[in-house]
């Protein structure tokens, strides 16, 4: 049955190398307008928990049970749950609203359920059994949010890191400026030895130190979710086997921090994309969007801070396509990290006609493309602009979410000519389709610079110096 309202689903700037591009947000738009303009109607309310007792609520609409259209009401729910489990994170789910569906999201997310990925993922990332409560309207839980100052302290002498899954970038930060910085190539993602990735760490670390007369701190940002400079879930980390997962590579951070003994943070890079634009734009309410190997997003609130969200824009469906790319971690169809990424530019410029081999990374075939780009190849303009389209749709979708002044575009995948191109298609999808967020959020594209080494040097901001916050 869904694929009727899909059927209604067309967008006023078609993506030019995907003609079967299903925008989450305007699916969502179609079924919102017709549940508020039916007579039978009712109130769901999503409340998400987390180990500290913080709760996050979302409220919305759809069909009662007794409409004949009840039925559109799971995938709009599970594509809901799914959107605010990787934006709020949490281990417990308490469904407000119709009985059906409590009892389905409830099915799904059991341990051998359609999302027991999810679940799991959530289950390891905050330690506790992932749960599902169906309750009534009237005992809806009280929002709780929390939100913590980090991280703009450049006083001293710093070193700040980004560990991407291609590449990993340091910075040597004296008072606010940098006087090193490298970008190298490495390949986390296919190690099984976590020796490998602590050597990689403690290598660069040293080479930024030997740039600097001392360390007074440490700062950094990766792929993956970190808790307390605990790493708990993260790509960078993925072919390691579980047990030596939990042995050598979750307290990771810690341990390099006794090695440095220095203050010492580590955060997702989504997270410092976001604190990189907020530092220098000096504007709150930034969402950043980094699109690297995979998709990064984090969040500066309207007091500057960063809530303890997860901000996991990978797992986010943006595409509703049936016959959307599947993400080959999670198993699940239309998501952002194949639309903002590497892998992203891969799949369109075997579309748009242009020949790689196979023997080349996703990085490599990406500066392919930018090179063909370059060289003003209309083929990998198209690719850009498709991206610049997903983009666009990407970020009216991330606006029934977020409160969003600025949306900060970092990452390999906007270098050169490309990110300009991506930039423009996104605008004019914002400009013809949703006017309202075109008048209210400006889209920033940094310099080459800021984009290649600029969350390295805000990652440095992290920590605080005792006696000197």
């Amino acid at each position: 049955m869904n694929e009727k309202l899909l059927s209604l689903v067309k967008p006023k700037i078609p993506a030019p190398l995907d003609d079967n591009f299903r925008p989450a947000v305007l699916w969502n738009h179609i079924f919102l307008d017709s549940v508020l303009n039916s007579k039978k109607s009712v109130s769901l309310s999503i409340a998400i928990k987390k180990e500290d007792d913080s709760i996050s609520v979302y409220k919305t609409n759809v069909f009662s049970d007794e409409s004949n259209f009840a039925s559109y009401n799971n995938f709009y729910v599970e594509q809901l749950v799914k959107t605010l489990l990787w934006i709020y994170g949490g281990y417990k789910l308490i469904i407000c609203g119709p009985k059906q569906i409590g009892g389905y999201i409830k099915k799904i997310y059991s341990p051998k359920g359609k999302r027991a990925f999810d679940a799991n993922l959530m289950s390891n990332i905050y330690e506790k059994t992932f749960t599902v409560e169906i309750n009534n309207t009237e005992n809806n839980s009280p929002v709780k949010k929390k939100s913590v100052a980090i991280g703009g302290h450049l006083e001293g002498c710093r070193i700040g890191f980004d560990l991407g899954a291609s590449d990993r970038k340091v910075s040597a930060v004296i008072d606010g400026k940098a006087v090193f910085s490298e970008e190298v190539a490495w390949s986390p993602g296919i190690q099984a030895d976590p020796g490998y990735h602590y050597h990689e760490i403690m290598s660069m670390l040293h080479r930024a130190a030997a740039h600097m007369p001392r360390i007074d701190a440490i700062g950094g940002s990766s792929a993956g979710i970190y808790i307390n400079n605990r790493a708990m879930v993260a790509s960078i980390f993925r072919t390691i086997n579980p047990d030596l997962f939990k042995n050598k590579v979750k307290n990771i951070f810690l341990d390099i921090q006794k090695e440095w003994g220095v203050p010492f943070k580590v955060i997702n890079d989504g997270e410092v994309t976001a604190l990189a634009g907020s530092m220098s734009l000096k504007k709150n309410v930034v969402l950043g969007i980094a699109l690297g190997s995979s998709e990064a997003g984090g969040y500066i609130n309207k007091k500057g801070n960063i809530n303890d969200w997860l901000n996991e824009l990978a797992f986010i469906p943006v595409d509703f396509n049936a016959e959307a790319p599947i993400d080959e971690w999670s198993g699940d169809r239309g998501c952002g990290a194949q639309y903002f990424s590497q892998v992203a530019v891969a799949r369109l410029a075997e579309r748009a006609g242009i020949i790689l081999s196979k023997k080349q990374t996703y990085a490599e075939k990406l500066k392919s493309v930018q090179e063909l780009m370059a060289k003003g190849d209309d083929r990998a303009r198209k690719v850009f602009e498709t991206i610049g389209c997903y983009l666009g749709y990407g970020i009216a979708y991330y606006a029934g979410f977020y409160e969003i002044g600025t949306v900060l575009i970092l990452g390999r995948v906007t270098s050169g000519e490309g990110g300009k191109i991506i930039l423009q298609k996104a605008v004019q999808v914002l400009g013809e389709e949703f006017p309202e967020l075109y008048s209210s959020i400006t889209l920033h594209l940094p310099d080459e610079a800021s984009r290649r080494v600029g969350q390295a040097i805000a990652a440095a901001s992290l920590p605080l110096i005792e006696g000197k916050g």
